[in-house]
C-alpha cells in the first residue's frame, strides 16, 4: 500500500472494500472502489508491475490488460495468443520457455527459464509455493497447482563449495555445459530419455572437492592459520597493527565475539544472601514448632487465626524468595552488533522490527501523549527501511486519526532534527521539558538556531492537536465527516468496518531533507455487535496479523501509548540478544524494565515498583527469563505463533573404537534392544500429553529451519494447509507468512491482494474456530493478558531476556494519586484471580513442557498473591482485638521462645539488607514497597478476590467507578487530588480500629496499675506495625487542607464504632481483681 492511497475501510464478511481519499479526488462522496487500478480482463485482478516498476504489459502490440499469472497460464495451457489482437505472446524475461520460443531472439535468461535461482533451500520458496497454490481471488475454476522446478541435486547439496562454479563440478547436466542444442528442463529423477553427460574430472579440484582434503580447502585452512598466527603474535607483542594487507583482522575478530554476556553477582554479595535464606528457613521451622505446640487456651480463636495467617505468609515468602536464588545482570556490545551487521558500503543486515502502539479512548489517553510516543518511534536509531509503526485505535475515534495525520506531518521535521543532532530523548514533549544543559556535547554552530525553530514548530503542532481535542468535545448529531464530505466509518464505536491508513512509507512521505521515513500505519479493527473482541489482547492480535501481511518483520515491540522511547538505541540493545547466533534462537522476547516520569521524589505509593523490576526480574533472568509485563518488550514473531523453541542439539554420544568389533558386538546389540523397548512407552506418553494439553504446534520451529537440504519441498507438502488455516485463520497470505522465520513479504502477492488480506485479517469473525487467543498470539482469558502470554511461551521451552541499559529504554506515566494507584493495582490483581480460575493456572498447567521449576514458582506467586489479602486483613485486625480484649496471640514467652522470635526478626531484617546490597535498591524504595504491599493487600487485592468470584461463579462483571474531586495546577498537584472510591474504606477502618485499640489499651493499663504495662508493650508494637505500614495511606487520605470526604470518615467511624462496641459488650473494660474476697471485720479496733 502507498502512503497516499487514503483510508481503506471494509469488511471481509460483508464483501465491502472502500478507499476514502483525504483530498476528495476519489469520485462521488470520496469513495473509490479498488477497480480504478488497471485490472486483468481475464481474472479481474490487478495486472501488477513488471521488473521495471511499470504496469505489466503482456502484449506489446495492443497492450491488452492481462496479469502475469494469466499470461503464463495462456502460454502454458492456452492458445499462446493475445485475446484481443490474436498476436502470439512473446516470452518475457523471467518466464519459462514453451514450444515455439526457440526462434525468438532476446536476452538469455537461464535463471528465469529454468528456475535455478537457489530458492529450494529458502523458506520463502515454501511459502510462495503454498500461497500460489491456494490463492484464487477472482479466478474461475480450480486454482492451478504451483509446480516447483527442482534443480539437479549435486553432491554438495546444491551449494557452492570453495568458489567452484556449478559448471565445474564433477557431475553437470548437459544443459549447463554451455553447448548448443535444445534446452531441456531439469528433472528431479533420472530419465532414460534424458541422459546426464559427465565431464572429465580435474584432479586439482574434484578428487576431494567434497571432503576436507581438497586443494581449495587446504588453501583456505592455511590462510586462516596464517592469520591466526599473525593475530596471536600481535597480541603477545602488544604492539599496534601495522596494516600490511591484513588490516581487517582485528575488525573481523571483534565482529565474531558474542554480542552480550552475563554479569554474575559477586560472590561476596550473593553468598551471604543465600546463607541467610537457608538460616531463615531453619528458624521458621523452629518458630512454627513452638507456635503450634504452645496454644493460648484463653484466646484459642485468636491464636488459631494468627498461626494460619503466619503459615500462609511463610508460604508466600517461599514462593517469592526462591526465584531470586540465581540473579544475574547482562551487558551488551553495540559496537560488535554494528561491526557484524552494518558493514561499510553494504546495506544494513539488521533485522526489521514492527512497533505496536495501542490506544482506545482519546479522552483518557490524550492524543498528544500518543503523538509523542509515535514520534519517538519514528526517530529511533535504526535503519528506516527496517522500522514500521502500527497504531491500533480500538475506539475508532476520528480524533486519534486526525491527530495521527498531524503527527505524520510534524515527523517530517522532527525526525531529521533529532537524528542530525543525536538528541535524547526523542519525544519532543519530554525533550523540551528536561531541566538540563541542552548545549552539553553539542558542537554544531546552527544547533541553537534550529532548536529554537523546532521548539516553535512543536508548539504550533501542540496548538493544532489541542484544537482537534477541543473540537472533538461536541459530537455532531449526524456524526463526524471527513474532509471530502464522506462520513467517518467509525461513527458507531461498536459497529464499524475495519480501517487501515498508511500515513508514511517507502512510496510516500519523505522528510524535509528528502530522506525516507519509517512506515506509519493506522489500524482500527472491525467491530460488530455479538462478537467478543477481547479488549487489548484482541487488538494486539489484530496488529500481529495485519503487520504480517504488510511488512512481516521477524521481531515486534509493543508499547502502551504513554510509553515513549527514552533511549534511541534500545532496539539495538534488544538485537544484541535476538540476533546473537549463540543464544538468540531460543529467546522469545527481551523485556525492558518500566521507568516513569513525573513521580514525586518520595514515591509515596511505590509507583516505580523498583523492588520488582530491580530484584525479582533479575532473579528470574537467571532461571528462564523475566515474565512479560505488558509493555516495553521485543518479541520474536515465531514465538507468538505458538511454535516450540528449537531443540538444543546434543553432542554425539562417544563410542569406543579401541575394542575389536567381536568384543563389544553382543553388548551393543543388547543395549540397543533395551533402549528401543523403553522408548515406546515414553513416546506414547509424550504424544498423549500433547493431545491432552494441545500445547505443541503442527510442527516445531526447529523442524523448519533444520534438516537435510532439498527436503523443504517435502515439508511444504507435509505441512497441511488445512491445519495452518485451522490454527491461523482463513488467510492464505498470512498462513504463508508464518513459514518465513526471518520475515519478509511474499513476492508473488500484489498490492491489491495485500489490501484485501489486511482488511480480512482484522475482521471481527476472523478468529472464530482458530487457535488465536488459545495457542497463538496474546492469550485470552484474563485482563492481565501479559502474564498468560509469557507463561505460554515459557511452557513451549522458550526463554526470555531481561535487558537493563544504562539509559532507561522506555519511560511512561504512572498514576500519582492514591485512588488511581489503587485501581491500577485492583486491575492487576483481578487478572491474577481470573488466571487462578482458568485452565492456564500455573498450579496445574504445563507440566511436562519446557517450564522450569523455579520459573513455575514465580508464576504461581503472580496468581496467588491476591489471596494473601484475606490473612493480611485478619492479621492487621488482631492488634486492635488484642488491645480491646486484653488477650494476646502468644502465651508468656520463655527464654528459648524469645530466642526464636528474636532470631526470626533478625533474619527478616538481614534478608532485606542483603537484598538491597546486591541489587543496589535504596532503602527508601524497599520500605515504600513494603508499605504499599500492606496498603494494596487490605484494599485492592481484597476487592479483586470478591469481584473475581462474582465474575467466575456468578457471571457478574462489576466495576468500581472513580469520580474526580479536583486538583491543583502546580507540579505534582495530582498527588493531592482525591477521588472517592470504595477501595478506601477497609484500610481506613483498619487505621481507626488500631488507633482505638491503642487508646483503649493504654487506658486499661493506667487503670490496672504497673503490672499490666509489661504485656501491653507487645500488643502496642503489633498495633504500631500496622499503623506504620498504613502511614502513606493515611497521608494520602488526609492530603493537604484536610480535604478528606465526609462519607469516608462517616463509614470508617461507623464500622470502627460497631466493632469496638461489640467487643466492649463481650469483654468490658473493668478492673479485674483475682485476690481473696474481703469482708468487713467484726471487731472495733478503736
Amino acid at each position: 500500500m502507498e502512503a497516499s492511497a487514503g483510508l481503506v475501510a471494509g469488511s471481509h464478511n460483508r464483501n465491502e472494500l472502500v478507499v476514502i481519499r483525504r483530498d476528495g479526488g476519489a469520485g462521488a462522496g470520496g469513495a473509490a472502489r479498488m477497480a480504478e487500478a488497471p485490472a486483468c480482463q481475464i481474472c479481474g485482478d490487478d495486472v501488477g508491475a513488471g521488473p521495471d516498476g511499470e504496469p505489466f504489459v503482456a502484449c506489446n502490440e495492443c497492450a491488452f490488460p492481462v496479469c502475469r499469472a494469466c499470461y503464463e497460464y495462456e502460454r502454458r495451457e492456452g492458445s499462446q495468443a493475445c485475446p484481443q489482437c490474436k498476436t502470439r505472446f512473446k516470452r518475457i524475461k523471467g518466464c519459462a520457455r514453451v514450444a515455439g520460443d526457440e526462434e525468438e531472439e532476446g536476452v538469455d535468461d537461464l535463471e528465469g527459464e529454468f528456475g535455478l535461482d537457489g530458492r529450494e533451500d529458502d523458506p520463502q520458496y515454501i511459502a510462495e509455493s503454498m500461497l500460489h497454490a491456494q490463492m484464487s481471488y477472482g479466478r474461475g475454476g480450480d486454482p492451478q497447482p504451483f509446480q516447483p522446478i527442482p534443480s539437479v541435486p549435486l553432491l554438495t547439496n546444491g551449494q557452492m563449495v570453495d568458489d567452484i562454479p556449478p559448471e565445474q563440478h564433477a557431475l553437470v547436466p548437459s544443459y549447463m555445459g554451455g553447448g548448443g542444442g535444445k534446452r531441456i528442463h531439469p528433472l528431479p529423477f533420472a530419465d532414460p530419455s534424458l541422459p546426464v553427460q559427465p565431464r572429465s574430472m580435474d584432479p586439482s579440484k574434484d578428487l576431494a572437492a567434497y571432503g576436507y582434503g581438497s586443494v581449495a580447502w587446504k588453501e583456505r585452512m592455511e590462510g586462516w592459520k596464517h592469520k591466526q598466527e599473525r593475530m596471536q603474535q600481535l597480541r603477545s607483542e602488544g604492539g599496534d597493527w601495522d596494516g600490511d594487507g591484513d588490516a581487517d583482522l582485528p575488525l573481523m575478530d571483534e565482529a565474531r565475539q558474542p554480542l552480550s554476556r552475563k554479569v554474575p553477582i559477586p560472590s561476596s554479595r550473593i553468598n551471604p544472601y543465600r546463607m541467610i535464606i537457608i538460616i531463615r528457613l531453619v528458624v521458621l521451622g523452629f518458630f512454627f514448632h513452638y507456635r503450634v505446640m504452645h496454644p493460648v487456651n484463653d484466646a484459642f480463636a485468636l491464636w488459631l487465626i494468627s498461626v494460619i495467617c503466619e503459615i500462609w505468609f511463610a508460604m508466600s515468602w517461599i514462593l517469592d524468595q526462591f526465584p531470586k536464588w540465581l540473579p544475574i545482570e547482562r551487558e551488551t556490545y553495540l559496537d560488535r552488533l554494528s561491526l557484524r551487521f552494518e558493514k561499510e558500503g553494504k546495506p544494513s543486515q539488521l533485522a526489521p522490527i514492527d512497533f505496536f502502539v495501542s490506544t482506545v479512548d482519546p479522552s483518557k489517553e490524550p492524543p498528544l501523549v500518543t503523538a509523542n510516543t509515535v514520534l519517538s518511534i519514528l526517530s529511533v536509531d535504526y535503519p528506516v527501511d527496517k522500522v514500521s509503526c502500527y497504531v491500533s485505535d480500538d475506539g475508532a475515534a476520528m480524533l486519534t486519526f486526525e491527530a495521527l495525520s498531524e503527527t505524520s506531518e510534524f515527523a517530517k521535521k522532527w525526525v531529521p532534527f533529532s537524528k542530525k543532532f543525536n538528541i535524547e530523548p526523542r519525544a519532543p514533549e519530554w525533550y523540551f521539558q528536561q531541566k538540563i544543559d541542552y548545549l552539553k556535547d553539542k558542537v554544531a554552530a546552527n544547533f541553537v538556531r534550529e532548536r529554537r525553530a523546532m521548539k516553535r514548530d512543536y508548539e504550533e503542532f501542540k496548538v493544532r492537536i489541542n484544537a482537534l481535542v477541543a473540537k472533538a468535545q461536541k459530537v455532531p448529531e449526524e456524526g463526524w465527516t471527513m474532509q471530502d464530505g464522506s462520513p467517518w466509518p467509525g461513527n458507531n464505536v461498536r459497529d464499524h468496518p475495519g480501517m487501515i491508513q498508511v500515513f508514511l512509507g517507502q512510496s510516500g512521505g519523505r522528510d524535509v531533507e528528502g530522506n525516507e521515513l519509517p512506515r506509519l500505519v493506522y489500524v482500527s479493527r472491525e467491530k460488530r455487535p455479538g462478537y467478543d473482541h477481547h479488549k487489548k489482547a484482541g487488538a494486539m492480535n489484530a496488529l500481529v496479523r495485519v503487520s504480517a501481511v504488510l511488512t512481516n518483520a521477524p521481531y515486534m515491540l509493543n508499547l502502551d501509548c504513554d510509553h515513549y522511547i527514552n533511549n534511541s538505541k534500545a532496539i539495538r540493545e534488544a538485537m544484541c540478544f535476538m540476533m546473537d547466533p549463540l543464544v538468540g534462537k531460543k529467546v522469545c522476547y527481551v523485556q525492558f524494565p518500566q521507568r516513569f516520569d513525573g513521580i514525586d521524589r518520595h514515591d509515596r505509593y511505590a509507583n516505580r515498583n523498583v523492588v520488582f523490576f530491580d530484584i525479582n526480574m533479575k532473579g528470574l533472568d537467571g532461571i528462564q527469563g523475566p515474565i512479560y509485563v505488558g509493555t516495553g518488550c521485543v518479541f520474536r514473531r515465531q514465538a507468538l505463533y505458538g511454535y516450540d523453541a528449537p531443540k538444543t542439539k546434543k553432542p554425539p554420544s562417544r563410542t569406543c573404537n579401541c575394542w575389536p568389533k567381536w568384543c563389544c558386538c553382543f553388548w551393543c546389540t543388547d543395549r540397543n534392544k533395551k533402549k528401543t523397548t523403553k522408548a515406546k512407552p515414553e513416546k506414547k506418553k509424550r504424544l498423549f500429553f500433547k493431545r491432552a494439553e494441545n500445547q505443541s504446534p503442527a510442527y516445531a520451529l526447529g523442524e523448519i529451519e533444520e534438516g537435510i537440504p532439498g527436503a523443504e519441498n517435502d515439508k511444504a507438502g507435509i505441512v497441511n494447509q488445512e491445519k495452518l488455516e485451522k490454527k491461523f485463520g482463513q488467510s492464505s497470505v498470512f498462513a504463508a507468512s508464518t513459514l518465513l522465520e526471518n520475515g519478509g513479504t511474499l513476492k508473488s502477492t500484489t498490492p491489491a491482494s495485500l489490501l484485501k488480506e489486511a482488511i480480512h485479517v482484522i475482521g471481527c469473525g476472523y478468529e472464530d474456530k482458530t487457535a488465536w487467543g488459545k495457542e497463538v498470539g496474546w492469550i485470552y482469558g484474563s485482563i492481565t493478558e501479559d502474564i498468560l502470554t509469557g507463561f505460554k511461551m515459557h511452557c513451549h521451552g522458550w526463554r526470555s531476556i531481561y535487558c537493563i541499559p544504562k539509559r532507561p529504554a522506555f519511560k511512561g506515566s504512572a498514576p500519582l494519586n492514591l485512588s488511581d494507584r489503587l485501581h491500577q493495582v485492583l486491575r492487576w490483581a483481578l487478572g491474577s484471580v481470573e488466571i487462578f480460575f482458568s485452565n492456564h493456572c500455573p498450579l496445574w498447567y504445563g507440566y511436562g513442557g519446557g517450564l522450569k521449576f523455579l520459573e513455575r514458582f514465580s508464576y504461581i506467586n503472580s496468581i496467588v498473591y491476591p489471596w494473601t489479602s484475606i490473612p493480611l486483613l485478619a492479621y492487621c485486625t488482631l492488634p486492635a482485638i488484642c488491645l480491646l480484649t486484653g488477650k494476646f496471640i502468644t502465651p508468656e514467652l520463655s527464654n528459648a521462645a524469645s530466642l526464636w522470635f528474636m532470631s526470626l526478626f533478625i533474619c527478616i531484617f538481614t534478608t532485606g539488607i542483603l537484598e538491597m546490597r546486591w541489587s543496589g535498591v535504596a532503602i527508601d524504595d524497599w520500605w515504600r514497597n513494603e508499605q504499599f504491599w500492606v496498603i494494596g493487600g487490605v484494599s485492592a487485592h481484597l476487592f479483586a478476590i470478591f469481584q473475581g468470584l462474582l465474575k467466575v461463579l456468578a457471571g457478574v462483571d462489576t466495576s468500581f467507578t472513580v469520580t474526580s474531586k479536583g486538583g491543583d495546577d502546580e507540579e505534582f498537584s495530582e498527588l493531592y487530588t482525591f477521588k472517592w472510591t470504595t477501595l478506601l474504606i477497609p484500610p481506613t477502618t483498619l487505621l481507626m480500629l488500631n488507633f482505638i485499640g491503642v487508646v483503649a489499651g493504654i487506658s486499661n493499663a493506667i487503670n490496672n496499675g504497673y503490672e499490666s504495662w509489661g504485656p501491653l508493650f507487645g500488643k502496642l508494637f503489633f498495633a504500631f506495625w500496622v499503623i506504620v505500614h498504613l502511614y502513606p495511606f493515611l497521608k494520602g487520605l488526609v492530603g493537604r487542607q484536610n480535604r478528606t470526604p465526609t462519607i469516608v470518615i462517616v463509614w470508617s467511624i461507623l464500622l470502627a464504632s460497631i466493632f469496638s462496641l461489640l467487643w466492649v459488650r463481650v469483654d468490658p473494660f473493668l478492673a479485674k481483681n483475682d485476690g481473696p474476697v474481703l469482708e468487713q471485720c467484726g471487731l472495733d479496733c478503736n
